[in-house]
This record gives C-alpha cells, structure tokens and sequence, in this order.
C-alpha cells in the first residue's frame, strides 16, 4: 500500500472541503526551484493574482488555454501543494502591449512595468531559445488573472472561500 503524500492529502481535504468530485490540475509558477517556492508564497498570500506565459508554449505542448472558473493546485519548488487558485480572467495579446496594472496584480519584484518586462523579457527569453524560435517584443502571451480561493494548511488552515 502506498504511503499518502502531501498532495495526495491536499487533493483529499480540497474536494471534501468543496464537494468537488475530483481535484483541479496542479501546476507550479516560473522555474523550478527558489522561484517557484516565491511565486506560490506571493500566490498564497493574495499578492500574486496574475500570471503570464508565452503562447508559443502552450501550442508547442499541446496544452489548452486556461480558462476562466479553471481552477489550479499552486505548487511549490518541492512540487508540494501550496493553494488552489480560480481563473477570472485571460487574454492574450502582443508581450509590448502588457500595462503597469497587469504587472502589479503579478506581484513580483517592485510590482513596476519596468520590473515586469525586464524580468519576464529574461524569462521568455530562454523559453524561446529552448524552443528553438527569436524572442521578440511581439509575441504573443497569455495573462492569466485569477483568485484564491483555498489556502493549505501551512498558510492559516484548510477553508473555503467565499466565491461567486
């Protein structure tokens, strides 16, 4: 019999605290590691409610858009779970055409356009490069706004918030 991990039991206190019949997907944020560890703490805080990804990611994975009402277990650098989050909103336009609201309600760095473009410009940088593709200022991202709307036990208790 195999021993529960910590998502196992995330997954299990998640759907008995909201009725859902099966847990959302689980994702972390950015690289792996110290970063992740930072995005998922800014994301169960309240912070962090957006994110960005390149377009060109999701087509080269196959992946689907996210969608607004998904939700997404937030992992860790350690891929524990860490909350789950509620997609409201999502847009794709042109990397240059992203605003200082935008990268506020990311929640990194000092919360600045400037701050934003400089360090997702770094990130989509080598994301492009491992795809084999230029990284330009007109490609296209994916921004992701969302809501938290349950936190794990390590962040103030399992609970459901209150949601429309």
């Amino acid at each position: 019999m195999d021993v529960p991990t910590a998502r196992d039991e995330f997954e299990v206190a998640f759907t008995a605290a909201t009725g859902l019949a099966a847990p959302p997907v689980a994702s972390a944020f950015g690289d792996p590691g110290p970063q992740a560890d930072e995005l998922a703490r800014l994301t169960a805080v309240g912070r962090k409610r957006a994110t960005a990804g390149m377009l060109d990611d999701y087509l080269a994975a196959g992946e689907a858009l996210p969608q607004r009402g998904d939700l997404l277990i937030v992992l860790d650098g350690d891929e524990a779970p860490v909350c789950v989050i509620r997609t409201t909103s999502v847009e794709v336009i042109p990397f240059s055409s992203v605003d200082a609201a935008f990268a506020y309600d990311e929640g990194e760095g000092d919360r600045t356009l400037a701050s934003w473009r400089a360090e997702h410009e770094r990130f989509f940088t080598a994301r492009c490069e491992a795809l084999g593709i230029d990284w330009h200022q007109r490609r296209e991202v994916v921004c992701e706004r969302f809501e938290l709307v349950w936190p794990s036990p390590d962040v103030g208790g399992p609970r459901r918030r209150p949601t429309t």
